[in-house]
């Protein structure tokens, strides 16, 4: 008979907050193959760049509806105008370089989309389609970057990307799934959701 895993055998990072518990539990380390919401997450760590996860976790929305639902093209579409708006806008972090990389990020997705056929289909095949699964035992075990990090690093630069250095995209990778660095401990690392079904 499976086991039911204890929710407080969670990985610490996450604390008892409900939003960053629903977020560990719900979305992190998740696969995800929609290019709007790589777009948005790729988005929200580069906002992190210098901050903490909890301070953007916080201002999530307040991104979503600044930044149209995250919608590619309108995105894409930002002029000096709304650039003036976002650094203006007390929802999310008022950081011109940030939203100026967040636009020119859409534009470069939406090359991506053009050439590759989606954002997803070009991100997942530095992983071969399939998630790294790690099994990690305590924190101090999880990098910070890794050869797939640099790689997807220099790889968005490559294509125009702004905001995107290893230590972020490592932190993207895991948040979007390419990568589950779930402690093994964790009720939401793959082989204890294996062994409870």
């Amino acid at each position: 008979m499976p086991t039911v895993p204890d929710p407080a055998d969670r990985c610490p990072w996450c604390g008892s907050e409900p939003l960053y518990v629903a977020y560990h539990d719900e979305e992190w380390g998740v696969p995800q193959h929609d290019d709007r919401m790589l777009f948005e997450m790729l988005t929200l760590e580069g906002a992190q760049a210098g901050l903490s996860w909890w301070t953007i976790l916080q201002k999530r929305e307040g991104y979503r509806r600044a930044f149209d639902g995250f919608d590619i093209e309108r995105v894409a579409r930002y002029t000096d105008a709304d650039v003036a708006r976002l650094v203006a806008d007390p929802g999310i972090v008022r950081h011109a370089g940030k939203i100026r990389a967040t636009i020119g990020n859409a534009r470069a997705v939406l090359e991506l989309q053009a050439r590759e056929g989606s954002f997803d289909r070009w991100l997942w095949q530095f992983v071969d389609g399939e998630p790294q699964i790690n099994r990690w035992r305590t924190l101090a075990e999880v990098p910070g970057k890794t050869a797939l990090s640099d790689t997807l690093s220099r790889e968005l630069k490559r294509h125009g990307f702004k905001f995107v250095g290893s230590t972020i995209c490592y932190a993207f990778a895991q948040a979007t799934g390419l990568v589950n660095d779930h402690l093994l401990g964790c009720p939401q690392h793959p082989d204890r959701l294996a062994a409870s079904r």
